[in-house]
């Protein structure tokens, strides 16, 4: 007996109509909130797309997408460099995820295949095949019927176990159709009472799990501190802490300055080694890996694959830089100061009149997802040393943690955030910091 495979076989689009629908198909995947908020998964998912329609499909190779849509030198490394791999495999999951809440009824499915990155079409996939594409199909209906006839006959009570509609569809069913080539009920009675442990195990596994998590939160309840670092942290192998450095030059008011791109071996201080510490520990408590840069030696591009937190904040480049967005951030030099952009005559910089040891600092910490780099990013950013390493300090503690959580209200966790900090210096030891301003959006 013949019988219709509900799975589709892979479609290769033959004419200039074929390939505009699946454009279509695309740009409403892209549109889709499982893609517009990025640029790397679009990026890719368009480029294959494109490229198999144009024919070009035998140039989806690992390096040359790395080259072309990632923008690294043709002779990158692909083993430590994983920037494909990784995408791709978002990219196939994100493309699941579309098409089981959004694309039931698209009469076009793009997939990605494990393994691959050349994408697959699939057509006429539409939500309506279950009852359009088999409606006239007997073999069809017999299938889907037979074992319920099979286990009401078992009861004796088919007529009271199913409506009369669906008692005068099955029997048309089964009319003309041989019986003798389907599955006799004992099997039926098997493959029920198999549906059913396996049900049965599914809840007990999913009972067992809701039961350790409920203990595992009674015992280890979530801080503000977790909140704060939960997006930073999520799904990731590897974080990068882009720190400043420094060169020691006495007749400036700290004693050093900002090492630039020629300077091999740029220092930092004890307060900035701190707070690299405590990120460092916070992170692989996490079962995060960690990898400690030099702002001067730090590319673009590796911001762009990884959460990156920023130590330092006139030292340190990109802090500066990706900073210039935000509500608060540092004024140029020479005039170190932070100012509020939505406040300009709010500002905040050390007394010049008094020694670097005993001058309160002052220090910016924001968490937010940074357009440039398409990553979440950390700043912990002090005028001098003393603030960048109370920016650390409070961003581990969850006694401040939760103050500033008391301030932000809901949705501390999922939001972009940011605060000022005074930071009381004596003798050129950091005090306890003290919540100036926020700002969240």
């Amino acid at each position: 007996m013949d019988r219709t495979s509900s799975t589709r076989d892979a479609w290769h689009p033959q004419t200039r109509q074929d390939r505009d629908e699946i454009l279509r198909e695309l740009q409403e995947i892209l549109a889709s909130p499982h893609f517009c908020n990025s640029k790397r998964y679009p990026s890719l998912l368009q480029y294959i797309v494109e490229n198999t329609l144009a024919g070009k499909s035998e140039l989806l190779k690992e390096r040359t997408l790395g080259v072309e849509v990632f923008d690294r030198p043709p002779t990158y490394d692909t083993n430590t460099d994983t920037v494909v791999r990784y995408t791709a495999g978002e990219v196939r999951k994100r493309l699941l995820l579309y098409y089981s809440e959004h694309g039931r009824n698209s009469n076009i499915h793009i997939s990605l295949p494990a393994g691959s990155y050349i994408p697959e079409f699939i057509h006429g996939h539409g939500g309506s095949e279950q009852t359009s594409d088999h409606s006239g199909s007997p073999a069809m209906h017999f299938a889907d019927a037979r074992p319920i006839m099979e286990m009401a006959n078992e009861t004796g009570e088919a007529g009271e176990a199913l409506p009369s509609h669906l008692t005068s569809h099955v029997n048309g069913s089964v009319q003309g159709t041989d019986v003798n080539d389907g599955l006799s009920r004992g099997r039926a009675k098997v493959l029920l009472r198999r549906v059913l442990l396996l049900a049965l195990a599914i809840l007990i596994v999913l009972a067992a799990f809701a039961g350790w998590r409920w203990r595992y939160n009674a015992i280890h309840p979530q801080t503000a501190v977790d909140e704060f670092w939960g997006p930073v942290l999520h799904d990731q192998q590897t974080v990068l802490i882009c720190t400043g450095g420094v060169i020691f030059q006495q007749n400036s008011f700290s004693g050093v300055i900002t090492a630039g791109k020629d300077i091999e071996y740029p220092f930092v201080s004890m307060q900035i080694a701190s707070a690299i510490g405590q990120i460092s520990g916070l992170v692989e408590r996490s079962g995060a890996t960690i990898q400690v840069l030099s702002s001067p030696s730090t590319p673009l591009t590796a911001l762009r694959e990884h959460t990156v937190v920023l130590v330092g904040g006139y030292n340190n480049q990109w802090a500066m830089r990706l900073l210039e967005s935000q509500r608060f951030h540092f004024t140029p030099e020479p005039v170190e100061s932070i100012i509020d952009q939505m406040q300009p005559q709010a500002h905040w910089s050390r007394d010049r009149t008094l020694p670097y040891s005993s001058a309160d600092d002052y220090a910016v910490v924001a968490r937010y997802r940074d357009a440039t780099t398409d990553s979440w990013v950390v700043v912990l950013a002090g005028l001098g040393r003393n603030g960048t390493e109370a920016a650390a300090q409070f961003t581990t503690s969850p006694h401040y943690m939760q103050l500033l959580k008391d301030q932000l209200g809901k949705d501390f966790g999922t939001r972009s955030i940011e605060a000022v900090l005074k930071v009381h210096v004596i003798d050129g030891k950091t005090g306890a910091p003290t919540i100036l301003a926020v700002n969240i959006q």
